[in-house]
């Protein structure tokens, strides 16, 4: 999830947009645009949306295991929340703009005080709502054909970006500025992520990762429908950033709305294939122990991608993305690359037994000097 987060950002963060893309790709710059938009952009953060709802239950049922109290459980978990939002201001003025900390907090404060002690029947609520939004992907996909079919297919518009100022501020002082104004639009934007948190509350709530063998159905059709819906719904703006599929301005804004809404399917089609994988692995190895000890470290991790960006990307700085040839490649070349360090550095704090630093933080914030395991 992180290394699909890496790619998505880094693309923004080279070509100043978002989403990131180059609007003349040659070669191999068309294939990685392809795939960008078809399998990362706007299908990576649902993955984490997915998981910190997963997340929230797993930490309650943990504390209540250890016989806490419902309102010291919520206590934990508003303190936890409302800690992640402060990690998520100083996170979007210092590092990166596309801060999501601070929505999870949100987010998470909301499904503690509203969610978390609901019932199975009020949770059912759920399936409905992915169905009406499967609905919404119909219609919209529908509107696209229906455009291409009737003429938009002989412009030659690209898909609509919109520029980010603090990616291209030429100095450190004026990105964070920039950013400064950023972040409270950015946030309130991906706040109806709700929903799909709301979606791996209800799962953890039916443990589907923790037995994936009594659920192995339910995850295979989860993982089918759900890339194939994403996947499917990309491709028209995938074609676009290609350079492959010629439109107007109409049809191009038409396919980026189907990329965006057929993305958030990408959040619980990934995490069931995930989970499909992992319960085939009968003897984890030292490749699954250290993609599990980044995954125990998912936060130290992401903060650490908008650390490299800052000091490979920003024009202020390295400005790596400009001096190699395509950017579109030296920006994938550059994601992988800080992926691999962060998993190198989590396997390495495991065998020491230590946690990451940002884990570290946020467990003394939230529960003290003292501290628990169980964060």
């Amino acid at each position: 999830m992180l290394l699909i987060i890496a790619v998505a950002n880094v693309a923004g963060v080279v070509f100043a947009g978002e989403p990131g893309l180059d609007a003349t790709p040659h070669g191999a710059e068309r294939v990685i645009d392809f795939w960008l938009f078809d399998l990362v952009h706007a299908r990576g953060y649902p993955v984490f949306a997915v998981m910190f709802g997963y997340g929230v239950v797993q930490l309650a049922r943990r504390q209540e295991a250890a016989g806490a109290t419902p309102e010291h459980i919520r206590s934990v978990l508003l303190r936890r929340n409302a800690w992640l939002v402060v990690f998520g201001l100083v996170h979007a003025v210092s590092l990166y703009y596309g801060d999501f900390l601070a929505a999870y907090g949100i987010v998470g404060i909301v499904m503690t005080l509203v969610l978390l002690r609901r019932g199975d029947r009020f949770h059912r609520i759920v399936p409905v709502i992915w169905a009406l939004m499967l609905v919404e992907v119909v219609v919209i996909a529908a509107l696209v054909t229906s455009r291409l079919i009737v003429g938009g297919s002989s412009g030659a518009a690209g898909l609509p970006s919109k520029h980010v100022d603090s990616l291209a501020a030429t100095s450190y002082a004026a990105s964070v500025l920039d950013r400064l104004g950023e972040w409270p639009v950015h946030t309130l934007t991906v706040l109806p992520f709700i929903l799909i948190t709301w979606l791996g509350m209800w799962a953890a709530r039916r443990r589907v990762l923790e037995e994936p063998t009594r659920h192995r159905t339910l995850l295979r059709w989860t993982a089918g429908l759900g890339l194939g819906i994403a996947v499917a719904g990309g491709l028209p703006a995938a074609l676009i950033a290609a350079g492959t599929l010629h439109v107007d301005e109409s049809a191009a804004g038409l396919a980026l709305t189907l990329h965006g809404a057929s993305g958030m399917f990408a959040g619980p089609g990934y995490v069931a294939l995930f989970g499909l994988v992992a319960a085939r692995v009968a003897r984890p190895g030292p490749v699954v122990g250290a993609l599990s000890a980044l995954g125990r470290r998912s936060l130290s991790g992401y903060l650490a991608q908008s650390v490299a960006w800052l000091v490979l990307l920003a024009p202020f700085t390295l400005a790596l993305g400009g001096r190699f040839g395509s950017p579109t490649v030296t920006g994938l070349v550059v994601a992988v690359a800080v992926w691999l360090g962060t998993v190198a550095a989590a396997a390495r704090l495991d065998r020491r037994g230590r946690p990451g630093p940002a884990e570290y933080v946020l467990r003394r914030l939230t529960y003290g000097p003292r501290g628990q395991s169980g964060l």
